[in-house]
């Protein structure tokens, strides 16, 4: 019987390495090549062994493995089999109906208040990862503090010791909260004490949370125009009817809501540094803004993304702090001032909403992060994050000064660069025929990460600009890739 079964069983060669493994490789190779074709009978343990002269242990782990991961199968008293349908195939079949899926959209009977998401997302999304300069919304990445961090998290893991197994606050760690309620009342004036405050995996959630606590479909919201794309996007997904609001000199043009979108449930605003054209709400308009939200019992969501990049002058008052009654729901970030992929940023809810964003963050995931959190408050109570907003403000101001002198010298011909004394990138107008898809290539094709002001615009734009990021390079490397550009342009 061991003849008949060697003599049909396929010549197998053992690649180097540990025996066990090199038989689990030979094995899975000859039944995913056809060699052993499904349902075939293996030898026994004892006789495998003796035919590859190698130990029975070694075969019994290589065929334990298969039969864990499903190349194999068992009859009782029968033997072991090679299965009808191996992992691979599997594999393959859900790429095939994968693509099937995609393909046949309609059939996938998904939220229709993602269809628009959806396009907007496989415009956008990942447009630019690879391009190496002048990326919009990234800090002074080259001036975080690697060690400082590392040793902080170290610290924060080695005190969680008799934390990891406990359930924390939805709503954040509480010396974190403590942290950035002495920090926010001190720097942007709030009015807030910890309990109003919820620690979110970015501005992006806060809103989520906001539209998710908030709003039923068909709600109105009013939001800048251009403004956020992700904010509009986000309300769109919650079935909410946005209304565009454009700005003048004053910013956001607060008339237009209380004449024309009076039925607004909630107004999304920027006050302190309007995204992404820039600019300041004055103050007439946010006690114009305020009184309508109190009267009305409607509610702001105050978007303070860029509060700690401002040079010229001290930061401007949050909204918040001038809210006597409660209608502000504030969001802050940290991933501008540390790093893009540092997910943590704040909310300052109404006392009145405590609960209702408690439990939005709960239902949504539970709670964020637990050591970054710690390692965050330990950054902010030592004073290291104090220090780290003042060089990076005088850096980004020393970046800034030098984009504006390179167009200036390079690109006075084909760009103007509108004056500000705040933010992380320079919307650059474009002169005489210039589009922004024809200077946008042109920056593609030198791996440049220049962005449309069109994205963030919902209805055509009347004057074509582009967005330069400048906040993540050093003087050289910005008046370098200006010239760069202006060498290019010459050369066309």
């Amino acid at each position: 019987m061991a003849t008949s079964i060697s003599a049909s069983f396929p010549h197998l060669i053992l690649p180097k390495g540990q025996i066990k493994y090199g038989l689990y490789s030979a094995l899975r190779d000859a039944i995913l090549d056809g060699r052993l074709s499904a349902g075939t009978k293996l030898p026994s343990s004892r006789a495998l062994a003796e035919m590859m002269s190698i130990s029975r242990n070694s075969v019994l782990a290589a065929l334990e493995r298969l039969l864990d991961e499903g190349y194999l199968f068992t009859k009782p008293s029968s033997g072991t089999y090679v299965a009808e349908v191996v992992p691979d195939q599997l594999i393959h079949i859900q790429e095939n109906s994968k693509k099937t899926m995609l393909t046949n959209h309609p059939s996938l009977n998904i939220n229709p208040n993602f269809e628009g998401l959806l396009t907007s997302w496989r415009e956008q999304s990942w447009s630019t990862p690879k391009k190496k300069m002048f990326h919009v919304g990234v800090g002074c990445i080259d001036l975080f503090p690697h060690q400082l961090w590392g040793k902080l998290l170290n610290q924060a893991w080695r005190q969680s010791y008799y934390q990891l197994g406990q359930f924390h606050d939805s709503r954040g760690y509480l010396p974190l909260r403590q942290a950035i309620c002495e920090y926010v009342r001190s720097t942007r004036g709030l009015n807030c004490n910890e309990q109003q405050i919820i620690i979110v995996n970015g501005t992006q959630q806060a809103i989520h949370l906001a539209g998710y606590a908030l709003l039923q479909a068909n709600d109105e919201v009013c939001l800048d125009e251009p403004g956020y794309d992700a904010a509009f996007n986000i309300f769109r997904s919650f079935g909410a009817q946005v209304n565009l609001i454009e700005s003048d000199e004053e910013g956001m043009r607060i008339s237009d809501i209380t004449d024309h979108y009076s039925k607004s449930k909630l107004v999304y605003t920027a006050p302190s540094h309007q995204f992404p054209v820039g600019g300041t709400l004055s103050l007439a308009r946010r006690f114009a803004l305020l009184d309508w939200a109190s009267q009305q019992g409607k509610w702001i969501f105050e978007d303070d993304y860029n509060s700690e990049f401002r040079y010229g002058t001290h930061p401007i008052q949050a909204l918040q702090g001038l809210d006597q009654q409660q209608r502000v729901i504030y969001s802050g970030t940290f991933t501008k001032m540390m790093f893009p992929e540092f997910r943590l940023g704040f909310m300052v809810v109404p006392e009145t909403l405590i609960e209702t964003f408690s439990a939005a963050k709960y239902y949504t995931d539970v709670r964020s992060s637990y050591l970054e959190q710690v390692a965050l408050s330990l950054f902010i109570q030592k004073g290291h994050y104090a220090r780290h907003v003042r060089k990076v403000r005088k850096a980004c101001h020393e970046r800034q000064q030098a984009l504006i002198k390179a167009i200036d010298e390079h690109l006075s011909d084909v760009l103007d660069v509108q004056p500000t004394d705040s933010g992380i990138h320079a919307v650059c107008w474009l002169k005489g025929t210039w589009t922004e898809q024809e200077f946008i290539d042109q920056c593609s094709a030198l791996n440049l990460a220049v962005q449309p002001l069109s994205r963030y615009c919902q209805m055509p734009n009347k004057k074509a600009a582009v967005l330069i990021g400048y906040a993540a390079h050093t003087p050289n490397e910005i008046i370098e890739n200006i010239q760069k550009i202006a060498q290019y342009l010459k050369a066309k």
